[in-house]
């Protein structure tokens, strides 16, 4: 897929300045305090026949379990949390694929504000119902990939909404740190230490915000993210020391990375602090999917998957079994959506 290098304020929007950046340790402890009563702390699964096929001990971090059905949850409770400590009392307005949309209108409505969500006319329909049945208003038509984003500041700006972005939002960012930060926690129980945590990238608030959190919590562990090939701008970003930006919206089936670009602040605690980022096929995301369907009971959605779809293929970017967290960020999709990922595998079973 065709794409072009950004400049420096590419993705800048004026809404950020209202937030703490660079966020300091400070900040993520105010997250972790505001999110933590409001959130389910998601279990670490483990998998024997995981463990033996990809030939390393592999723990499965189970944000697909979240309130919401994804890790979203926590950045959503985290910005609406945060602006009402200091008077902001505004309804909200996020603009989304799905997850980030159905936790800002569970975080809105369960704090008693008003949310608008706007989200692409091909957006997956068992999110948009999801958002609708948190209380939220949709806003679809006419809405795609590529203008969903200056849709939503121009709804915002005529109703005076306060916009929460899906990932370049420091206050956002902060809230997804939370994820490390309880696998710290969790791993320190269970006197586990891996190498490296796997996990999926689209905007990048989710891979940045495990970097920021496991920056003290976890030092030495790698952090990577984990794409498809087809949405690969995070990797051509990566490895070319510049924000990439990608020509249109990328056919895969993981719809909550269908993004254009990483978001400008994630990018910067990306390329400073993340190990690296692998790119997987889309039948690899189906195997995966199917894997976690049929041997670990737990329903994934393709974009959850992404960590997993990387160890199924042998890795040269990890070292032989070295200890891993796989990320499974959402479990928000359809049976039907489910049956026809894993077509694939099946068939060739």
């Amino acid at each position: 897929m065709a794409a072009r290098a950004q400049g420096g304020d590419a993705g800048y929007a004026p809404w950020m300045d209202s937030a703490p950046w660079p966020l300091a340790p400070a900040d993520l402890e105010d997250a972790r305090r505001r999110v933590e009563p409001r959130v389910h702390r998601t279990p670490l699964v483990r998998s024997r026949l995981l463990d033996e096929i990809v030939g390393r001990p592999v723990w499965l971090k189970a944000e697909s379990l979240q309130r919401s059905g994804s890790f979203k949850a926590r950045g959503a409770f985290n910005a609406v949390v945060a602006g009402l400590e200091v008077g902001d009392s505004r309804g909200v307005l996020a603009v989304s694929s799905g997850n980030h949309g159905q936790a800002v209108a569970l975080a809105a409505g369960e704090l008693g504000l008003s949310a608008t969500v706007v989200m692409p006319e091909n957006s997956s329909p068992v999110k948009a119902t999801a958002v609708r049945a948190y209380g939220a208003r949709v806003i679809s038509e006419g809405v795609t990939g590529q203008n969903r984003e200056q849709v939503a500041a121009d709804i915002a700006a005529r109703d005076g909404l306060r916009l929460i972005h899906p990932h370049d939002d420091p206050l956002v960012m902060a809230g997804q740190s939370t994820v490390a930060m309880e696998l710290a926690d969790q791993l320190a129980e269970v006197g586990a230490r891996p190498q490296a945590i796997l996990a999926p990238l689209g905007g990048g608030g989710l891979l940045a915000g495990i970097c920021l959190g496991a920056a003290s919590l976890l030092p030495g562990v790698q952090v990577l993210g984990v794409e498809p090939e087809t949405a690969d701008d995070g990797a051509r970003s990566f490895y070319s020391g510049q924000l990439v930006t990608l020509d249109e919206v990328p056919q895969t089936a993981a719809d909550g990375v269908r993004t254009l670009h990483l978001g400008r602040r994630c990018w910067e605690v990306i390329r400073a602090q993340a190990e690296g980022v692998l790119t997987v096929t889309e039948r690899e995301l189906a195997e995966a999917a199917y894997f976690l369907f049929t041997r670990v009971k737990l329903v994934v959605e393709p974009t959850g998957a992404l960590a997993v779809a990387a160890l199924l293929r042998a890795r040269p970017e990890l070292p032989a079994g070295a200890e891993v967290v796989c990320v499974l960020s959402g479990g928000n999709c359809l049976p039907q959506q489910l049956a026809e990922l894993t077509a694939l595998p099946r068939q060739r079973a």
